[in-house]
């Protein structure tokens, strides 16, 4: 399942600035391409370590509830055209476990 967020980039100085304001989670790279990829990573990253109340505030203002299903929150935004869906995890943390196993 594919989920899609905004990413809005803009020139700036030398290089671009890449931000998802859905979430809040900007970065940057030398071309549209690289700062594009590097948005990418830094929110798989967020989605990787982030707890679900975290996402959830981050999505909330765009984002609505509509019902949780097992481990997950189902958040959705109306669109004009289209509506966005997107699961968030809903289970212990478990950063604690990871952090341990890459003796951070």
């Amino acid at each position: 399942m594919v989920h899609k967020l905004t990413a809005i980039i803009e020139k700036e100085d030398d290089g671009y600035v890449s931000i998802c304001p859905e979430l809040d989670i900007a970065s940057q790279g030398d071309s549209v391409e690289k700062a594009r990829d590097n948005l990418k990573e830094a929110l798989e990253l967020f989605f990787e370590t982030a707890s679900s109340e975290e996402i959830k505030q981050r999505l909330h203002g765009d984002f609505l509830e509509i019902r949780r299903r097992g481990s997950h929150i189902i958040m959705q935004k109306k669109l004009s055209e289209s509506t966005v869906t997107v699961p968030v995890p809903n289970h212990r943390e478990i950063s604690g476990a990871i952090s341990s196993v890459l003796n951070l």
